[in-house]
């Protein structure tokens, strides 16, 4: 399940900075010249212990005054569509203008909940100024400064109370289909290996970057294996992204993600990984979904006797500090190993759905802790007692200890080491969780 805010508001009235903040990193160039959101803006934030697809649509608007009004209402309907929620943020320092008024009248038509941010209060004055706020006629209002923070919270409580607490759909449904998505840039081949698989044209393959504009489901059961393919439209480095339509399979792509067990992550064998590719496969293990690197044109790059070798190491090296990923060597075209590639997908959905019995997680784990003791911390001699797998999606450990706090970095790299040197957790982000005893 999915749940998506989208941040709504004319440029320059602080939505990047609090999506920053949101993300609790500066991912967005943020400048005080209008209009200046260059960055891809998408990410995950957590609050309260629930996680959310946080979008930002500033900067996608176009230049002059008069295109202003059509783009924003283009960039507004958008995130109509495709969010759970709205934020609709306004500026106190500037008062009501008319591009607000457009927007608010797109909005107020809208069943979407909309919460109205009136950024920039940060003084009492301002205050009593942001009531002017309340003629838009929204239910929802709030008053914050995002560059201080202050009066986030109140408005993050409220996004969240919509989230439907997902604890009941935690027990993945044993006769579950493993769905896949194939994600990467535009242009490395998702369609094409799409059509190899099915082994018809379904999808309009053109070597236009960016042809596949919407998420395709295929229901595949070939060689008695069953599975579900989700093809997603290219996601895109910023610049390039002209029209709006790419801004919809940007959240699409998110959303495929979302709905899928294993991401099969393409790449360009010419051009190796780019940061774009990083970021995407981040996000792919932020959201602890299984992974499948697809190094794809293989067929035209020069080999000597260990090419493939050195291209996996060099590979590995930036995909850590998570890289104990499968890495397959494919040509679409001439359809090299590309079902090693789906054979490698269902292997890595079985590691993602695997459930290891407690007392044989005690014995393995216990017996690493006997071999190398949690470092002593203020005097205090840590104690590992009990290990134990949660009943999650993402396979998640607990471990209790009398000084679970205490427990630092390095020691739980060297756990999930030891957890992944005896269980075969192949392309599954694991997650480890320290309890008082």
């Amino acid at each position: 399940m999915s749940f998506t805010v989208a941040i709504t508001g004319r440029p320059n009235v602080g939505k990047s900075t609090f999506f920053n903040r949101l993300l609790e990193q500066r991912k967005a160039i943020v400048d005080d010249v209008s209009g200046v959101t260059r960055d891809r803006q998408y990410g995950v934030a957590e609050w309260a212990g629930k996680s959310f697809n946080v979008i930002d649509t500033g900067g996608f608007v176009a230049g002059s005054d008069d295109i202003f009004e059509k783009e924003i209402a283009k960039q507004v309907r958008i995130a109509i569509d495709e969010a759970n929620v709205i934020i609709f943020m306004v500026d106190v320092s500037t008062g009501i203008t008319q591009l607000d008024e457009s927007m608010a009248d797109l909005l107020r038509r809208s069943d979407k909940p909309v919460f109205l941010v009136v950024n920039k209060v940060d003084n009492h004055s301002r205050l009593l100024e942001a009531n002017e706020f309340y003629s838009l006629g929204f239910e929802h209002i709030f008053f914050l400064s995002s560059i201080s923070g202050s009066g986030t919270g109140e408005l993050l409580d409220a996004v969240t109370n919509l989230i439907i607490d997902e604890k009941n759909e935690e027990e993945p449904s044993e006769s579950a289909v493993p769905k896949f998505a194939i994600i990467g840039q535009p242009n490395v081949g998702k369609s094409s290996l799409l059509n190899a698989l099915i082994g018809k044209e379904r999808t309009i393959v053109s070597d236009i970057a960016g042809t596949t504009r919407d998420t395709i489901h295929t229901h595949y059961n070939l060689f008695n294996k069953e599975f579900i393919l989700i093809d997603t439209a290219g996601i895109r480095k910023k610049t390039k992204v002209h029209e709006d339509l790419e801004f919809y399979s940007v959240i699409r792509a998110i959303k495929a993600m979302d709905e899928s067990d294993v991401c099969m992550l393409l790449l360009d064998a010419g051009k190796g990984i780019t940061a774009q590719d990083l970021a995407i496969y981040s996000m792919a293990v932020k959201k602890g979904k299984g992974i499948v690197v697809l190094v794809n044109k293989w067929d035209l790059i020069e080999k000597e006797t260990n090419t493939a070798r050195d291209y996996e190491k060099e590979l590995k090296q930036k995909l850590a500090p998570f890289n104990d990923v499968p890495i397959i060597f494919i040509s679409v075209t001439e359809k090299q190993r590309i079902f090693k590639s789906i054979e490698s997908a269902l292997l890595v959905f079985e590691h993602r759905t695997k459930k290891i019995p407690t007392s044989k997680l005690n014995e393995v784990m216990l017996k690493a802790v006997e071999q190398y003791h949690p470092p002593v911390v203020r005097g205090n001699s840590i104690k590992i007692k009990y290990v134990t797998q949660l009943p999650t999606h993402t396979p998640s450990f607990a471990f209790f200890s009398n000084y679970p706090d205490d427990i630092k970095a390095p020691y739980k790299n060297y756990l999930e080491n030891k957890l992944r040197e005896n269980f075969d957790f192949q392309g599954v982000p694991v997650r480890l969780f320290f309890r008082k005893k």
